[in-house]
């Protein structure tokens, strides 16, 4: 089936069948807006719609979302040419796919002479732009955006920065009275880590109990600082493999065991006591 151009509001299918598109306006109580009407009479078919219509536009080259109005009695030709100012791509290297209003594929719309309203777009529809040239577009690649850097000494000296304001009010790392607290708080925290430590031998079989984790039981092989992380740390070989390594971290080695039975814990999870290594006797299984 071809179809022509009449006018703005009118297609015309030259075919067995008569098909004309014309707009007329409602009555005042309509809000003046085009009525929607379809009749066959003799042999013809005749539409009456309004002649433009809202879709949202998506495209391979940027994750926004626009809506945009189109006359029915564009080509596709055309709607490309209009889809380049808004999406970047150019018109020879651009697919357009439909979907309905709830985004589902209707089809391809990939015959550059047809007209717009030839295919089934209603108002609130998706064209979605497939850039075929795989461009990234300018907006979204942020290598090319230059950076600038303020000197840390320069930042320091502005009157009007955040870091000027916090000191003036003495809010958040500038609140001395709060630092010298949390200060006073983690040397706390470091002494009753310590005294927990200290109460742990190694050798001493013990109960490994940590938030969100099962309960293991194991043998302490290391009470100390560490250079992974500051403060004190204990060192346990599970009974099963239920740890993170062989008792090496970041190529230092602390204590041996076989491997994923050693682990590290802060010494308030641990408990030593009378935990026998539990053994299975595959004769009574």
């Amino acid at each position: 089936m071809a179809y022509s151009s009449l006018n703005s509001s009118r297609w015309k299918a030259t075919s067995a069948w008569a098909f004309s598109m014309v707009s007329l306006p409602r009555s005042s109580s309509d809000g003046g807006e085009f009525a929607h009407t379809t009749s066959i009479m003799e042999g013809e078919i005749t539409i009456v719609s309004n002649p433009t219509v809202n879709v949202r536009l998506t495209n391979t080259i940027s994750s926004f979302e626009s809506m945009r109005r189109f006359n029915r009695g564009i080509t596709i030709a055309e709607l490309k040419g209009k889809l380049e100012m808004i999406v970047g791509a150019s018109p020879s290297s651009m697919e357009l796919e439909l979907f309905s209003v709830s985004d589902i594929f209707l089809q391809k719309m990939d015959d550059n002479e047809a007209l717009l309203g030839s295919y089934p777009v209603d108002d609130n529809c998706k064209i979605h732009v497939i850039d075929k040239s795989g461009q990234i577009s300018e907006f979204t690649d942020v290598s090319k955006v230059e950076k600038f850097e303020l000197p840390d000494d320069a930042y320091e000296k502005r009157t009007d920065s955040a870091r000027s304001f916090m000191k003036k009010h003495g809010v958040g790392q500038f609140n001395e009275e709060e630092k010298a607290k949390k200060r006073a708080e983690n040397a706390a925290r470091r002494e009753e880590e310590k005294a927990a430590a200290d109460a742990l031998s190694v050798g001493s079989r013990c109960k490994v109990q940590v938030p969100e984790q099962p309960t293991k039981l194991g043998t302490v092989m290391y009470v100390g600082t560490t250079d992974f992380k500051p403060g004190y740390w204990v060192g346990v070989k599970y009974d099963e493999p239920l740890g993170k390594h062989d008792g090496s971290v970041a190529g230092k080695r602390y204590f041996e065991c076989e491997n994923k039975y050693g682990g590290f814990v802060k010494p308030f999870s641990v408990t030593v006591g009378d935990f026998p290594e539990e053994t299975y006797d595959l004769d009574e299984m």
